[in-house]
């Protein structure tokens, strides 16, 4: 393939990635808004939509499986088709937290038990602004951006441990509340993995363009997940 051919479909995948990405954003976000507004419909229509987001990301993972079996990239675009894969996976993950937290949404869609609503959608908007500007920074390969973005990820811990502490001092005034409480931990569990999937796209972003894989955030450890 002409080195022009290689670059054209270099530009489609990343075209097709940034609307994924843009798929995925949209997602996380009507997921919350479902959440907020007690909206079981466009709860069902995020959960629907993921099977587009899953089409897209094998779409592109297909392309890009192409260029390495036809072309064997060397040195540069080796590593951007490396990380192009690693970021469409990143992406997926992203959606299906979207379908869980549209899931959550369906279910409490007709329970009227107070939700820190205020607080979990400012949580998924400076998730989503992170994801929104680390897609960006792949295409541009902007290191600063790359290099700036997972301190935003500690700010996200922190408001995930401040909803999380009033979640469960909630549960203990209010026993009878835990299955919807242990719901929306869920939700914000949820947000929480998104924002340090970004983090990982960061580290992507690096190795593009120096060749290194950094470790960018080691904060996982000490979030209390309701996982644990």
């Amino acid at each position: 393939m002409p080195r022009l051919t290689l670059d054209r479909e270099i530009r489609l995948i990343q075209d097709e990635t940034l609307l994924l990405g843009s798929l995925v954003e949209q997602a996380v976000l009507n997921a919350v808004d479902a959440l907020k507004s007690r909206d079981a419909a466009a709860a069902r229509a995020v959960i629907r939509n993921d099977i587009f987001i899953n089409d897209k990301r094998f779409a592109i993972e297909n392309r890009i499986l192409i260029l390495f079996a036809t072309q064997s990239p060397m040195a540069r675009d080796l590593r951007l088709l490396a990380a192009e894969l690693e970021l469409i996976t990143e992406l997926e993950r992203i959606g299906d937290y979207a379908k869980g937290i549209a899931k959550v949404a369906e279910e409490l869609a007709n329970d009227e038990t107070p939700v820190p609503i205020r607080e979990i959608s400012t949580m998924a908007d400076m998730a989503v602004s992170m994801l929104h500007r680390a897609l960006g920074a792949f295409i541009a390969e902007d290191l600063d951006t790359a290099r700036s973005l997972p301190a935003e990820d500690d700010q996200v811990d922190e408001l995930y441990k401040t909803i999380y502490r009033k979640i469960v001092q909630g549960m203990i005034a209010d026993p009878s509340s835990i299955d919807h409480s242990n719901q929306i931990l869920w939700v914000i569990h949820n947000i929480e993995r998104t924002a340090d999937r970004v983090t990982n796209i960061c580290e992507r972003i690096v190795f593009i363009a120096t060749g290194e894989l950094l470790e960018m955030d080691s904060s996982d450890d000490e979030l209390e997940s309701p996982e644990s």
